[in-house]
């Protein structure tokens, strides 16, 4: 029986303005696990609980409408790729604050979603984005193991007919 792939959704919501609406969408807890956080240690601390765990991580970040901010939340970012490189990161960012966003930040966010009436939506499409191309990853994997295998066994199926046509002719 196959296990149930769990995806982790980690908020880090400090004005608590998404988080339930994200609960609300993502309800199914056997494929679901939505953790919120409202302040920074204790959301960089539960990745780095996290961190050893190998299913599908997304860190969602609620981005302040100050500009002032947008250094800590760079320095977020930089801390959860440090943490597991495999994290995606989606950032709620306000509308008119997007372009000062994007050339703030130095490190590869896999979605910035302007924070409107249908970001919950966004949000839902990018999360089965990021699990699809968590499971390629491992399939991919895995798929490149049984190659290496069947390579093997062909190379060693060969040799053992060689050294059979060279030790019995006969039966050739």
């Amino acid at each position: 029986m196959t296990k149930t792939k769990m995806t982790y959704l980690i908020c880090y919501d400090d004005r608590r303005t998404f988080t339930e609406d994200v609960k609300k969408r993502f309800s199914d807890t056997s494929r679901y696990v939505v953790v919120s956080f409202h302040t920074k240690q204790d959301f960089l601390e539960h990745l780095q609980k996290e961190a050893d765990n190998g299913s599908c991580k997304v860190a969602i970040i609620g981005v302040p409408d100050a500009v002032e901010q947008f250094e800590t939340i760079d320095g977020l970012t930089v801390e959860i790729k440090k943490t597991d490189q495999k994290t995606g990161i989606i950032l709620l960012v306000p509308v008119d604050k997007m372009d000062e966003l994007k050339k703030t930040l130095k490190f590869n966010i896999d979605a910035y979603i302007p924070r409107n009436s249908n970001s919950i939506l966004r949000i839902h499409n990018t999360v089965k984005k990021l699990f699809s191309e968590h499971n390629i990853t491992i399939y991919r994997k895995k798929r490149n193991f049984s190659l290496y295998v069947l390579f093997i066994f062909l190379v060693l199926a060969a040799i053992v007919i060689i050294v059979a046509y060279f030790r019995f002719p006969e039966y050739f």
